[in-house]
């Protein structure tokens, strides 16, 4: 049994599908397992052979840490750089265990895997990873499966989208669906200012589309502001988890920051337009044939700060008309 000790955030998790979809063509018939808050989301993908959700909690931790003990790993593969991580990957028995030295935890580590300086991609740090076995990577584009027409979870999004005000379903030929979503668990530096929101829902509005607000329940509040101002619709904490590739599927386009939601969405073959402002795209950027990524070149970007100090020039200078020039791009149907 092959364990993958998977990363804590969605964009992550993501981002590492190309390096288990590499195991999985390179092991042939060994058993894969894989660990982490969002192991579920590679459920049917063809990926692993059993998913393990592996929650933040450390209560909820260390019960599924003997849950993936009982599997019998012989070798664990720990794409995480925490030393919690690794310390799992030892405390789960497996004799191999393999991951990125440093952060005083090498010595988990049977095969510690130097730093790459400068820093790659996130694909392809993980896909280092995994080349420690040898293996040569398939392909540094995740991909997704999307969730069949039929299924039960698009059913459950097609009801809150009528809920909303938008009926029939992605290929119904009416005006395109464009999500806006609101939230980065990263921190507000990474949001577009609420303004410019308000101007890009006016702007879709104005050419024939739907605007329509994403994000988890805490973005509520700024939902209902932007509500006020401009003719947008909301999906704002009506989703969960499960439902969000449903969610994404249904949309013809997306604008997101840099958030899990724009790699989610790529993977999905959804067109999806990131800004980028604190964080650097040569990190982070989501891959794929429908992204178009927009950064605006100011001196203190990239800066990684959670909040801004200042007056957040790098994403207050996107326009609404910039968005709406790159979604162009992307879509068949736009305005």
């Amino acid at each position: 049994m092959v364990i993958v000790r998977l990363p804590n955030w969605l964009g992550d998790t993501v981002m590492a599908v190309p390096a288990i979809r590499t195991l999985r063509n390179g092991l042939g018939d060994a058993r894969i397992a894989v660990a982490g808050p969002w192991a579920p989301l590679l459920a049917g993908q063809g990926l692993a052979d059993v998913l393990v959700s592996y929650p933040r909690a450390l209560g909820g931790r260390l019960r599924s840490a003997d849950a993936v003990r009982d599997l019998g790993p012989t070798l664990a593969l720990v794409l995480p750089n925490s030393l919690e991580s690794a310390l799992a990957a030892w405390y789960w028995g497996a004799p191999r265990r393999i991951g990125f030295r440093g952060g005083g935890r090498t010595w988990l580590l049977t095969d510690p895997v130097p730093v790459p300086s400068p820093r790659r991609h996130q694909v392809d740090e993980y896909l280092l990873v995994i080349e420690r076995l040898g293996l040569v990577a398939v392909t540094r584009e995740p991909t997704l499966t999307v969730p069949a027409p039929d299924a039960a979870e698009r059913g459950t999004v097609r009801g809150l989208l009528r809920e909303a005000g938008v009926d029939g379903d992605r290929a119904s030929g009416r005006a395109p669906r464009i999500g806006v979503h609101l939230g980065a668990a990263f921190g507000p530096s990474k949001l577009w200012p609420l303004e410019r929101v308000v101007d890009f829902c006016r702007f879709v509005a104005k050419q024939g589309g739907v605007p329509i607000l994403l994000g988890a329940a805490d973005a509520r509040d700024v939902g209902a502001a932007i509500q006020e101002a401009a003719p947008a619709l909301s999906l704002v904490g009506r989703d969960s988890p499960t439902l969000l590739p449903s969610v994404l599927t249904e949309m013809h386009g997306i604008v997101c920051g840099d958030t899990g939601i724009a790699h989610l969405a790529a993977a999905l073959g959804t067109p999806v337009v990131t800004l980028f402002g604190p964080t650097d795209p040569g990190l982070t950027a989501p891959r794929g044939r429908q992204v178009e990524v927009l950064t605006h070149a100011t001196p203190c970007a990239p800066c990684f700060y959670r909040t801004c100090p200042i007056d957040h020039p790098c994403l207050r200078s996107i326009t609404a008309e910039e968005v709406g020039a790159r979604l162009e791009r992307l879509l068949d149907q736009w305005p």
